[in-house]
């Protein structure tokens, strides 16, 4: 019988075997690519559960068809309907030009207070990749996400709100620094303590859960010690305050070498697990974009803020064959709210084709499985499209970077992936 996801009060997430599960197709390519994902994972779930459970998709307007049919583009009744039923999984959304609203992916976020994205980052054997040993890099990034850029305080220079804040700051906080007061834009950076705990809290989890070997804090507190710099310090000492049975930090390595009377390097916290606990480890954002090329493998869970979170999930993506490929959710772990989605952006002019790679949807429906704790429905489904990829029976993205390959539509890609199941 259908029925809605619920969350218990002990927080705990309560999966009917029929859960009512909502979705948004999406603007561009969604439709094409949603058509495809479905039929996959409604053929995994019969398959892996032999009949005794099953999706029940309720379709809900947002972006260009809300739009159309509405006038709106985010509807009240889909986002209460987002919010009832807990778990949603949604296609990519177009950013309305000239509307009141700055994008409809952050609005979601905001609204249900989506806390982290989370990005697993894994290679597929034969996907086209432009590393050396693509094979190296296997991370999962939980990225802050409502909090930094994400908070949207800016203000144009020339305006009001611009002048009073430079005002403020010359005259009330005796700030020296602002060369060009009359054409400068203001944008302010918001951390907290308690957003940034809870994003960190959830990442240790998930690695402690998964049996992951280190949590590293990704941040640019040399230059921003106050918001960057105290996410780094607030990550360690929630560390050593909530798990200390479970987690090694930095802090604590670095107290027992001087101890010992032996050197510290930061080399020493790439080992790979000391007494089976989560190594919790930072490193400068820079620095870390630079050892994602030359020593992936030193990382598996990465928690970082908004900014930071963005440009690293698209650069590791495009290590292992780029974002058409990449898997995304937007979670709230507290509540229950989850939402899976295309990582990519609509591609309008490809819309209606039956051409693109349905595989970021695909995936997030497998990252979707997991959530709901149905992992063998998503091992079927990774193992069925790592199987087609390394047949080379893909779509066009893949079909021009590939030799001898076959070329597949949207449509066949996804029958490729169901034959494999």
């Amino acid at each position: 019988m259908a029925d809605k996801i619920t969350k218990t009060s002990g927080g705990t997430l309560v999966v009917p075997d029929e859960p009512i599960i909502p979705f948004i197709e999406g603007d561009g390519i969604g439709p094409d690519i949603w058509k495809a994902t479905v039929r996959v994972l409604d053929a995994a779930v019969e398959k892996s559960y032999d009949g005794k459970r099953k999706i029940h998709w309720k379709k809900v307007l947002a972006g260009e068809e809300a739009f159309e049919k509405t006038g709106e583009w985010m509807p009240a009744e889909t986002m209460q309907a987002l919010r009832d039923h807990l778990v949603a999984m949604k296609g990519p959304l177009t950013t309305p030009v000239g509307g009141g609203i700055r994008s409809l992916n952050v609005l979601l976020r905001q609204e249900l207070d989506l806390y982290v994205c989370q990005r697993p980052i894994r290679y597929f054997k034969g996907v086209p990749s432009p590393m050396w040993q693509p094979e190296k890099v296997n991370m999962v990034i939980f990225r802050e996400n409502t909090e930094d850029i994400y908070a949207g305080i800016e203000y144009m220079t020339g305006t009001v709100e611009a002048k009073a804040v430079i005002d403020f700051l010359q005259e009330n906080m005796n700030v020296k620094k602002i060369r060009f007061p009359e054409t400068t834009s203001v944008g302010i950076k918001v951390v907290s303590k308690e957003g940034s705990e809870r994003l960190i809290r959830s990442a240790i989890q998930y690695a402690i859960e998964n049996k992951l070997p280190s949590v590293t804090l990704v941040h640019k507190g040399n230059i921003m010690k106050f918001t960057e710099g105290a996410f780094k310090n607030w990550g360690y000492e929630l560390a050593e305050r909530e798990f200390p049975n479970e987690t090694y930090t930095w802090n604590q390595w670095e107290k027992t070498k001087k101890e010992r009377g032996e050197t510290v390097a930061n080399e020493d916290m790439k080992v790979a697990s000391i007494g089976g606990k989560v190594i919790i480890k930072d490193t400068i954002a820079d620095n870390f974009l630079q050892q994602a090329l030359l020593a992936p493998q030193d990382y598996s869970i990465i928690a970082t803020l908004n900014l930071n979170g963005d440009y690293i999930s698209d650069a590791l993506a495009a290590q292992v064959g780029g974002i058409g490929i990449a898997p995304g959710a937007n979670i709230n772990y507290q509540t229950g709210h989850a939402i899976f989605e295309a990582t990519h952006g609509t591609a309008p002019r490809f819309a209606n084709t039956n051409s693109m790679n349905p595989s970021s949807l695909i995936l997030s429906g497998v990252m979707m499985m997991e959530y709901l704790g149905w992992k063998e429905a998503g091992e079927r489904i990774t193992n069925a499209l790592g199987l087609a990829i390394r047949n080379k029976r893909v779509t066009v993205d893949f079909y021009n970077l590939m030799e001898k390959a076959t070329l597949l539509t949207t449509s066949e890609f996804g029958d490729e992936i169901m034959r494999h199941l």
